[in-house]
Order: structure tokens, then sequence, then C-alpha cells
């Protein structure tokens, strides 16, 4: 029998595995009892399940928890589990979605049935069975013809119209006791990898709490967070307008030659809700205007459409960016890391940037700085402004809503906005889309446009903006006094356009391959979009070139 040479570089560590090993008898012989925590591994820098059969001398690192693939196919399992649950106590006759993210939780709901705590309690109790029966979970490769026929009897709509464009012959389905299901990435072998989640109502639905990354056996916390719901219920009935709700769906409309229709009423959909938040800046006189939201957000596109609306109001705005208040670069704080930490608050010259507001709310002139990215340095000439009693300022920055920026401002003349992609849009009813990949698309088709960076450059940096919005962005986003919501239904099928041929160009031995494989698979759910008939004001020319903004 044949033995292979396995470097396992979690540790450095060096192993021999016969022929027909699978990598879950490989985490059990280098593990131990710990080899449960273990959800995946990469192999050769290829994200392989545990099933997997190692064929040949490799390099394997096995992925816990606390990494993203790990997560996300923790995530996908324990979803996988919830819906095999659900099946169970109610049947299959009614629809399952899930849906957004609260909390790195999912928000799901059951079609046509009030969820109740009695209800909750039985599918929990259901999935806790499941996994102490510790089923596996097999892996299966179906023809797509059957696959559809048997998500049909299921009534599975979306997922059928998502299959129907699939262009291989063969799909994967996972099978665990008689329950099969379909959801686009890696699961665990069985279920009694799962452990830890717990079941909430919230809203129409309910949320499916998670195992938290940082502290294992432990659930993330429930957060209510009813602000973002309501932007959520907001963009779900702009899905019903369109007729959209799933990629499938949208394909659909495509193909039967909806495109520009679908384009037109996006965007006159997010035109109206720029147009109500400067009614309302108005009506209430606000004078300074603060928007704050994650990277890729749209923010800078936005402000300039909502500076259009007050202007249509009789207000003179004025734009600022927080970015020209950065200290000088030799002063900017070092983190944890060691490293200078260019998101925190502190980075900023938050006290010269109040004496700047408090002057201009008083109707003096004041030159404000602009910050020289070049040189880390404040460049010798600013700009000047002057408020008159119609003028406006719109404030764009990451932290824009914390209140330690504007500590000094008086509240009663602050309007504070929240901006971010927030995806509404599934793939099917099982299969949500992450809001977080929508800005992850956007901003490494920008970075390639405007700044030079190559998708690699982009996809490995990423995870330092992560860590950065969790801390600076996100915790306040529930302050703002209005939320925007810059995600449009059609924009992943233009983004595919642009983004395809940058995620190919990511090597195999690269550190950005893994990454770059699974958005290229996420994006064969879309038909490629033209941007023939985007207008130049549409928040997605910010990324992909041709707006009619200085952005």
């Amino acid at each position: 029998m044949e033995r292979y040479k396995v470097h396992i570089i979690n540790d450095n560590t060096y192993m021999e595995a016969d022929q027909n090993t699978s990598l879950m008898e490989l985490s059990k012989e280098y593990a131990g009892e710990r080899s449960n925590r273990f959800l995946l591994a990469k192999v050769d820098n290829i994200e392989r399940d545990l099933n997997y059969v190692i064929d040949n001398d490799c390099t394997v690192e096995f992925l816990d928890i606390s990494s993203d693939f790990g997560y996300r196919t923790y995530q996908r399992s324990c979803a996988f589990i919830m819906l095999a649950a659900i099946a169970k106590v109610v049947g299959q006759d009614n629809a399952v979605w899930v849906e957004h993210t609260i909390n790195n939780n999912y928000f799901c709901h059951i079609d046509g049935i009030d969820v109740t705590e009695d209800l909750l309690s039985d599918i929990k109790n259901k999935m806790q069975s499941i996994i102490r029966q510790n089923y596996t979970i097999e892996k299966l490769n179906v023809p797509v013809n059957e696959a559809i026929e048997m998500f049909e009897k299921y009534g599975l709509e979306h997922r059928k119209k998502a299959l129907n464009y699939v262009k291989s012959l063969n799909v994967t389905v996972y099978k665990m006791n008689n329950y099969y299901d379909y959801l686009y990435g890696t699961m665990v072998p069985q279920t009694g990898y799962i452990s830890t989640f717990d079941l909430h109502m919230h809203s129409d639905g309910f949320v499916l709490q998670f195992e938290s990354r940082n502290e294992p056996g432990v659930v993330n916390e429930y957060k209510a967070y009813p602000k973002l719901t309501q932007i959520y219920a907001e963009y779900t009935n702009w899905s019903r307008i369109l007729e959209v709700s799933s990629a499938g769906a949208l394909n659909d409309l495509i193909c039967h030659g909806r495109l520009k229709e679908i384009i037109l009423i996006s965007e006159a959909l997010q035109e109206k809700k720029i147009a109500i938040i400067a009614d309302e800046i108005f009506r209430n006189g606000k004078r300074i205007v603060l928007i704050a939201g994650p990277s890729s957000s749209g923010k800078t596109t936005f402000s300039n459409r909502l500076g259009i609306q007050l202007k249509v109001l009789g207000l003179s705005p004025s734009i600022i960016s927080l970015d020209d208040y950065y200290r000088n670069r030799e002063d900017i704080p070092v983190g944890e890391d060691g490293r200078q930490d260019f998101e925190c608050l502190e980075s900023l010259n938050v006290e010269r940037f109040n004496d700047d507001i408090l002057k201009l709310l008083k109707g003096e002139a004041v030159e404000t700085p602009l910050y020289d990215f070049i040189t880390g340095k404040s460049k010798p000439k600013g700009k000047l402004i002057k408020m008159d009693a119609d003028s406006v300022l719109i404030i764009e920055g990451i932290h824009g809503i914390n209140e330690n920026l504007t500590h000094r401002i008086p509240k009663d003349d602050k309007y504070k906005i929240y901006i971010s992609a927030l995806t509404q849009l599934n793939i099917d009813e099982h299969s949500r889309i992450s809001t977080t990949d929508t800005r992850l698309l956007r901003r490494i088709v920008r970075d390639n446009n405007f700044r030079g960076f190559s998708a690699k450059s982009t996809i490995d940096m990423w995870h330092k903006v992560l860590e950065g919005e969790n801390k600076n962005i996100f915790p306040y986003q529930e302050q703002a006094d209005a939320m925007f919501n810059s995600a449009l239904i059609y924009e992943l099928g233009v983004l595919k356009t642009y983004a395809e041929p940058l995620l190919f160009s990511i090597e195999p031995s690269e550190s950005g391959y893994m990454e770059a494989k699974r958005l290229l698979n996420f994006l064969n759910s879309f038909l490629n979009i033209p941007a023939v008939n985007i207008p130049p004001n549409s928040l997605i020319r910010e990324f992909i070139g041709g707006s009619c903004f200085n952005v």
C-alpha cells in the first residue's frame, strides 16, 4: 500500500498517511479528542472537506471555527441541520428562507407559518436529536436535471430557478438521514461536529444563533437592531416591487428582456429614499450631516446625490471628508499588532475638527485641511468654507456616527446617516448572499480601476478592514437618525463582468487563491450584466467607473 508524506502546517508537523486515508481520519490521528474542532482543511492551498481522500504528498492546514472558511462551514452545516429539523417538524410544504445576518447570526422565516416559542422549542429539540445521532453528511454528485426534480418536489421554486442556470452537468447535493439539500459550499462530515447553537424569535421569523468564533461553547449574543431590521424590511419590499428575491429570479427577468426596467426601478427607489432623507434634514433644520458606513458602501456617491437633493430644497451643501483630518503619518497611533492603526478615531485630529465645525456654525470662514496621502501630511493650502443661513455641511467618513467624534457639537445641529450595501437578495431559499461579499467585490473592482491594486492585494488586506469596521463602525450603527441601503438588486451581475478576470489572475500558489475560487463559484449564480444602461449617477459607478461625480 502506498504511503504519502503530509506536512501539517498548523504546527509544522510531518506525518505519513496510507493510501485512501481521509482528512477526517488524519485529523483524528493528528489531534485526537480535539479533532472535532477541525471543520475542513486546506490541501495544497485548495479548500477540501474532511471526507477528501489524500492521494499524493501534500501540505495540509486544518481549519477550525476561528478561521473565515471554518466559520462559514460551521454556519452552513448548522443551517443544514436546522433545515432538516424544520422539514421534520413542519413538513416540506412551507419554504424556509435563510436571509441576512444579525450580529453574525442568521435571520430566517418560514412561509405561511407563524413562529412561536413552542415551535422554536420543537425545532431546537429536533436539531439536538440530529446532532446526538451523529448522522453522516454525505456528499453526492447528482445530474442537474435530477436535482431540479428533487427540489421541485420540496416546493423550492427559487432553488429550481438557480439550478436552471448551472453550467455544469452535475451539482453537489448533501444527504443526511434522507434529507437532501444544496448549500453552495463545504460541509462537516457528521452532524456531531455541530454542538453549540440557539434559536430566538425575531420580527416575523427567528434568528439562528451560532457559536462565537472567539468563545468556544458560547453562542453569539442576540441583538434586535430595530433600525437595521427596518431597512432590511424596506429592501424586501423593494424586492417585491421588482419581482426579484433570488439570483434565479433576476436571471429569469434578464432572459425575458426586462433588464433595463430592473435598472431604472432600482435606481428610482434609491433616489426616492435619498429625497426622503433630504426632506427630513430640511424639515428638522439640521446643519451638520454626518455619513458613516463600512468600506465600499458608496459613501462618496451618496454624499453627492444627497447634496443634489438638498439643493433642490434650496439649501447650499458643502462636502467634507474626514480623511482630510488625519494626523501626520508619524503621529498615527500604533495598534495591538504593532502597526499604525489608520482606522481608529485617534488617527484623526478630533479637536481641530470640532474647532472648525463650531467656527463654521458661528458663521466664521474656515480653511479646512486637505490631506496628502503621498506625503502623509496636510497640504499647505486647504479648502475655504463659510456657512450662511441656508448652508448644510455634509461630512463623510467611517467615524461619522460615533458621538465621540463630534462631542463638542450641539446635538440639535447633527443628523447622522448610516450607509451600507445590505444585500437582501438570496441565491435561493436556503442560500443567502453575504453583504460582506458584495462589498469585497465592489472593493476589488474599485481598487483595480482607480488605485492600482491587484485582487490578491485587496483580498489579503480585507480581514484588517473588517476588524476595523467591527471596532469602529458597526457598534454605532443604531445611533444613526437614518439608514440607507446602497445595495442594488442587479449589481452582482455587473460586478461579475469586472471581477472575474481579476479573480482568475490569482495563482493556485498565492495566498488569496481559496477566497478567489470561492467568489468565482458564487458569481456563477449570476448572468453577466453590461454597464451600458446604468446611469452615470448610480452608486455602482463609484466602483466600475463612468460616474458623473468626481469619485
